[in-house]
């Protein structure tokens, strides 16, 4: 039985006249309010807050068909659209806002006031959109051992779901600029192994202790446990601007899980590796700047060799690795085309293409970004 998986989706709500990010996410979720009808909600009819106010997340209900979850996703985004117009704003899926707000605003809530007074100007900067994206484990012992398993092959999702090359009104030369923003956190990036869920336990004491994170919801690890629902959780992927790369992402890492599991579960007293060099956290966080700086237009590191190879060869090699979840799951096709399609081209390169169209006007980014965010959902 293929696991269940889950999507979190953060969304900038912007001005569409002028393409700023637009500090009014609590009108939004007002007019989300007044819009709901009575009766029973499931998850993609809910809006969450974040910690700026020109932030909302989404999310979905598990499942474990990601047809279903293509449906859920695209509901969501159509409530929170359908809010955002109501007051006269709109919504976009990317990582970073190309065009910043005019002042970034805290959400006010103890907590987030708490995160940028402690945390400073790496909070102030953190106004950013990521994709999370929840897999079903059977226990947290399988969790931590998923999570030691699968940290080598993120930087190859990274890639995959690259979508932030504009910030504060320039290209930054990133195919995913938000992953490193996101990494200046000091619980964010890769791990070393744990080896157990004990010693888990302990190194997110000790960050705790130390100041590094304020609370078990701010170890921003590239995957960890789920404070709240069973599932290894995977957060350093960028929001994607097409649901169909979001589901795309979402099969690859839930592949990933099932293989680590089988993997963690094997007689091989190495744990069923699979040839990976990729062991060290200095030599994933370089496979992870490569995979930000380049997404697909470029060599990206091979897990399995620890040298630099061209990106569909190395996206080849985790599908390979994969592909007998994929098979079991029926996501077989669904990766198999979502590969050719961002090798064509990734969020980032679409973004691009827009503001060359555009004639290198940020602002039809920004339209573009908010017609595609929401137009399959129409």
């Amino acid at each position: 039985m293929p696991r269940t998986v889950g999507i979190e989706e953060e969304l900038l709500v912007v001005d569409p006249a002028t393409g700023v990010a637009a500090p009014r996410a609590a009108q939004v979720r007002t007019a989300h309010a007044q819009q709901r009808t009575p009766g029973r909600h499931d998850a993609a009819d809910e809006l969450d807050r974040e910690l700026f106010r020109h932030q909302v997340e989404t999310r979905t209900e598990p499942s474990t068909d990601l047809a279903v979850l293509r449906e859920q996703l695209l509901r969501a985004r159509r409530t929170a659209a359908d809010a955002a117009r109501a007051v006269g704003l709109a919504l976009v899926a990317t990582g970073t806002a190309p065009l910043p707000p005019v002042r970034p605003r805290v959400t006010p809530d103890d907590r987030y006031e708490d995160m940028v007074t402690t945390f400073g100007e790496i909070a102030r900067g953190a106004g950013t959109a990521g994709m999370h994206v929840h897999v079903q484990v059977d226990s947290d012992e399988q969790g931590v051992a998923v999570v030691d398993r699968l940290t080598t092959w993120l930087p190859v999702v990274l890639a995959v779901s690259s979508n932030s090359p504009y910030a504060h009104g320039r290209d930054t030369g990133y195919a995913s600029w938000r992953s490193q923003v996101w990494a200046q956190w000091p619980s964010a990036g890769p791990t070393e192994r744990f080896g157990s869920l004990e010693r888990y336990r302990e190194v997110e004491r000790m960050l705790l202790a130390s100041g590094a994170a304020r609370d078990a919801g701010m170890l921003y690890f590239d995957a960890r446990l789920s404070r709240d629902h069973p599932t290894v959780e995977v957060r350093l992927t960028d929001v994607c601007t097409d649901v169909d790369d979001a589901l795309l992402a979402a099969a690859l890492v839930r592949g990933l899980v099932q293989q680590a599991a089988l993997d963690a579960g094997s007689a091989d007293p190495a744990g069923g590796e699979g040839g990976l060099v990729l062991q060290r956290a200095e030599l994933v966080r370089a496979a992870q700047w490569r995979a930000a700086r380049y997404g697909l237009s470029e060599r990206l590191v091979d897990p399995t060799t620890g040298e630099l190879a061209g990106a569909r060869d190395v996206l080849g090699a985790l599908v390979a690795r994969v592909r007998d979840q994929l098979e079991e799951a029926g996501d077989t096709d669904l990766v198999r085309e979502g590969v050719e399609r961002v090798l064509a081209g990734t969020g980032a390169s679409r973004q691009r293409a827009a503001y060359a169209r555009g004639d290198g006007r940020l602002e039809a980014v920004v339209a573009d970004l908010a017609e595609r965010t929401t137009s399959q959902a129409a």
